[in-house]
């Protein structure tokens, strides 16, 4: 079995930094976790890629096409959509190694994990091969700091969690770089109740007064589907750091095949041992 973790979000939301992260924490509990870069206009990560999309394609091939002509945006999708035309060239690259684990660093454009099929086709040809899989989906704490951007914070969250289909863990990131004050602001926002939500929301305003039914009905959404639920990331907390990477294993079930494998030797030895 091997295991994996698509690492979603929108651009500048620490995907690269939380895969840094993640490996750092890897290298504390003794556990050995690549990152594969999927952003084909990365300029800058902190972490040596297993592999690297940029060496079968780069997003300034896409533009600088003279027929296509594309657009950083158009040319990313293009890149993407290059990607899942040629994933024979990713399984080889990934080798067929037992007990992998591998975060992939996905691109920062919303759109491919919102309403897209190119994430999802990744994800199910990495399913083929055998992954354990989890996607995880980053928003900076920074810029949701009241009720209306939250609102659009999970229902993004909830169009990914739908449109991937896979099992799903919401971060708040750069939780390190929020005030005291902000950090106790945000932990009502850990499991959204959407009525509070509506509450911060409906100021009184004329704005909030015409757009009052289309609060409710997406207050009824989040109610209804009952499935965002945001974690906390302080990469300069040990603990958070901590949590987070046993919550995810969890959800993988990352080391319990080990476990399962150990239990069996022993088994097995013990027998031998009984019948001298």
């Amino acid at each position: 079995m091997r295991y994996a973790q698509l690492v979603v979000g929108p651009a500048g939301s620490g995907k690269s930094t939380y895969c840094s992260t993640m490996v750092q924490q890897g290298e504390i509990e003794n556990k050995t976790i690549h990152v594969v870069n999927l952003d084909p206009a990365a300029e800058y990560f902190e972490y040596n890629p297993l592999i690297d999309i940029r060496e079968l394609i780069h997003v300034d091939d896409a533009m600088e096409d003279d027929e296509m002509q594309f657009g950083p945006n158009g040319g990313l999708i293009f890149c993407m959509e290059y990607l899942t035309e040629n994933l024979e060239w990713l399984k080889k690259e990934l080798g067929d190694d037992d007990d992998d684990f591998i975060l992939f660093d996905c691109p920062g454009q919303i759109e491919l994990y919102t309403h897209m099929d190119v994430i999802k086709k990744i994800a199910e040809f990495l399913k083929k091969e055998n992954f354990m899989l989890c996607s995880v989906f980053l928003i900076d704490s920074q810029f949701i700091i009241d009720g209306a951007k939250f609102l659009s914070g999970v229902m993004a969250a909830l169009s990914v969690m739908i449109n991937l289909e896979l099992p799903h863990v919401n971060i708040l990131s750069k939780i390190d770089l929020v005030s005291k004050s902000t950090r106790k602001q945000l932990e009502s926002f850990l499991e959204p109740d959407p009525h509070i939500l509506l509450s911060s929301v409906n100021t009184g305003s004329r704005w909030s007064k015409k757009y009052t039914k289309l609060s409710k009905a997406l207050g009824n959404i989040i109610e209804n589907f009952s499935l965002v639920k945001f974690y906390p990331l302080d990469i300069k907390d040990e603990e958070s750091v901590a949590d987070i990477f046993l919550t995810i294993n969890n959800i993988i079930q990352y080391g319990e095949d080990a476990d399962t494998k150990a239990k069996d030797v022993d088994l097995f030895e013990n027998r031998e041992d009984s019948f001298g």
